[in-house]
């Protein structure tokens, strides 16, 4: 799994994450897409890392601006450790 971030600009209001969201979701395969407008941000968790260049087009499109693309190893925490035995 891989935890992508993404700085966007130019996201205003709740209608602004649900553009990035859908956007997101129609374009790349992923687990979870959750925007913010309040921190500027897109959290994309995805089996696979996404073509970073894909992503800036795919936004753009919306009327939006990538201006940091990171990108990290994801793995979920759970509530519950199952112990070795």
């Amino acid at each position: 799994m891989v935890k992508t971030v993404l700085k966007i600009n130019g996201m205003a209001c709740s209608m602004c994450e649900s553009h990035i969201n859908n956007v997101i979701r129609s374009e790349f395969d992923v687990k979870k897409v959750k925007a913010s407008h309040k921190t500027g941000t897109a959290e994309i968790i995805s089996e696979n890392a996404l073509d970073k260049d894909r992503l800036e087009r795919a936004i753009a499109q919306t009327g939006y601006e990538v201006e940091a693309y990171s990108s990290e190893p994801y793995e979920k925490k759970s509530l519950f450790r199952r112990s070795e035995h």
